[in-house]
């Protein structure tokens, strides 16, 4: 009988997702399917093990493609396996990041502090200047979130710390997406998507102009927009079909790779 996955349960399997991609071998998985009696789904999925030993990016989608298959077996199999990682694995540093990744970063900020608080799979953050005149930006982008089945906020929409550079950090920290708008070469907004690459978020570049995208920046792909009702509605189309490959409610299509069409 399939088990159910709603929200909370479907946030708890992502968690635990994020922790078996940062820790797990070859070894840990086969010790986990021993303890709980779930060898054979570990074993006889096609592509766990294999896009483990070769780095491969699907990785990431196969761990969790075992962990739904194991709660629906087996609901308690899951704290099994969190205590398993919390024995194994004691301390372990944050590791955000959108991919797996041979190497694995602690980082221990001066200027931030890490917050107490799981990325969400549903979240959208978006980085840009506060102008009025951008603000149809922000609107296209809502529309292009919410047709997917995702939330979408900036900094200005959160007032958690006293500090507002903290509040972007933890919104950055929180989103699976960080969508980023060069428009006028705005400092902040280079400075925050530094922050998103280096936790690893996946990053979608927008500009009216390419020539305010930083030239280090220039060899990735940008949705290029045009200040108007046309050019707004155009950016609202071309976005949420890319948001759509990280839609809660519509799975990317079969064959597809979210790094065919997500830059960075």
């Amino acid at each position: 009988m399939e088990t159910h996955v709603d929200l909370a349960l479907g946030e708890r399997i992502i968690a635990l997702r994020e922790r078996v991609v940062a820790h797990f071998d070859a070894g840990n998985w086969e010790e986990v399917g021993l303890l709980t009696g779930c060898s054979n789904v570990i074993d006889r999925h096609p592509r766990l093990l294999r896009s483990l030993h070769w780095s491969d990016e699907d990785y990431a989608g196969n761990v969790l493609s075992v962990l739904k298959t194991i709660a629906a077996k087996d609901l308690n199999a899951l704290n099994t396996i969190a205590t398993y990682i919390d024995q194994h694995f004691p301390g372990e540093a944050h590791f955000i990041s959108a991919k797996p990744s041979e190497h694995k970063i602690t980082f221990a900020p001066n200027v931030f502090h890490v917050p107490d608080a799981l990325p969400e799979s549903d979240l959208v953050a978006v980085m840009m200047p506060f102008r009025r005149e951008l603000d149809p930006v922000f609107q296209a982008i809502t529309r292009a979130s919410e047709s997917n089945g995702l939330r979408c906020l900036r900094a200005d929409d959160i007032w958690e710390e006293s500090a507002i550079i903290q509040d972007i950090f933890n919104l950055v920290f929180r989103a699976q997406v960080v969508v980023v708008d060069f428009t006028g070469r705005n400092p902040n907004v280079m400075y925050e998507t530094g922050i998103a690459h280096t936790l690893g978020k996946h990053v979608v570049p927008i500009s009216q102009s390419l020539d305010d995208v930083p030239f280090d920046m220039t060899h990735h792909r940008v949705l290029k927009y045009l200040p108007n009702t046309e050019g707004f509605a155009k950016l609202e189309a071309s976005l949420a079909a890319k948001l759509k490959q990280f839609s809660i409610s519509r799975p990317a299509s079969p064959g597809s790779s979210i790094d065919d069409e997500i830059p960075f």
